[in-house]
């Protein structure tokens, strides 16, 4: 094997290593399951501070007769958000639309990190002594479960809130009766549990996809890599929002599913 491959090879590797703290001694370095992505975790906060910030400032300073260029977009992006919350939302919950707002602007904002040279944020973490830095969030499984687990706690809650008793009757009854109610769990946990996974599997994959393109794009000579690197990240926007929208999608049509019943 050449050097120029396995150099390659070290390239990637290094840069798909997440910044990990060890929980039980408070170190550096991978502690089995008690470990801590703290790279993924910081720049989780980071975005959300930025959400919080941009939206306060722009509700701080709204204005009805000149609106400024920012608030007319968000304004905008509220009034999609609680029209598409309207059609596809079939109950009466005013949580719906601010956590379908919140998941798309946070979640796009994670995903918008993929477009930072992949060497700009471990070239800074390294003046600081830090040698491994991933800098995409949602490129990390452990946030997008993270992500799909608090979903999946909403619509266990709503479950039961929302159906009560009826909710026993529902798992071990339909759809075919009383008498296969054995099969009916079986069907009712599969249904439920390939929600969680389909929410955090598909953004992860995508993003993780889009890491290893722009990586296998930086390995390229520059004048080839500005050229195509640029062409990617054209088409990448669309992936980043299009992952962000169908995350936000399949949340309110999940909810929405555990307030309805199959009476």
């Amino acid at each position: 094997m050449s050097t120029a491959v396995v150099d390659e090879g070290a390239y990637i590797q290094h840069h798909l290593e997440n910044l990990q703290l060890n929980l039980h001694n408070l170190t550096l370095g991978s502690g089995g399951f008690w470990t801590l992505n703290i790279d993924t975790f910081f720049l989780s906060l980071f975005c959300g501070a930025l959400f919080i910030g941009i939206f306060h400032k722009v509700a701080k300073s709204m204005s009805i007769t000149r609106p400024g260029k920012l608030q007319i977009a968000i304004e905008l992006g509220v009034e999609a958000v609680q029209k598409l919350v309207k059609e596809t939302f079939h109950g009466k919950n005013n949580l719906i639309a601010p956590l379908a707002l919140t998941i798309f602007v946070w979640v796009f904002l994670l995903n918008a990190l993929d477009f930072l040279p992949v060497d700009f944020l471990p070239i800074i973490a390294s003046w600081f002594g830090v040698h491994y830095f991933r800098s995409v969030p949602t490129d990390d499984p452990n946030l997008t479960f993270a992500l799909s687990l608090s979903v999946f706690a909403l619509i266990i809650f709503y479950n039961i809130k929302v159906k009560g008793k009826y909710l026993i009757k529902e798992i071990f009854c339909a759809p075919f009766g009383v008498w296969l109610f054995p099969l009916n769990f079986v069907f009712r946990m599969i249904e439920e549990l390939v929600k969680p996974l389909s929410l955090s599997l598909r953004l992860f994959g995508n993003m993780f996809a889009g890491e290893l393109i722009f990586l296998l794009i930086a390995l390229m000579p520059w004048w080839i890599g500005w050229t195509v690197g640029s062409m990617w990240a054209i088409f990448h926007i669309l992936i980043i929002a299009i992952q962000a929208f169908i995350f936000m999608m399949l949340t309110i049509i999940y909810i929405s599913m555990a307030h309805e019943s199959s009476h």
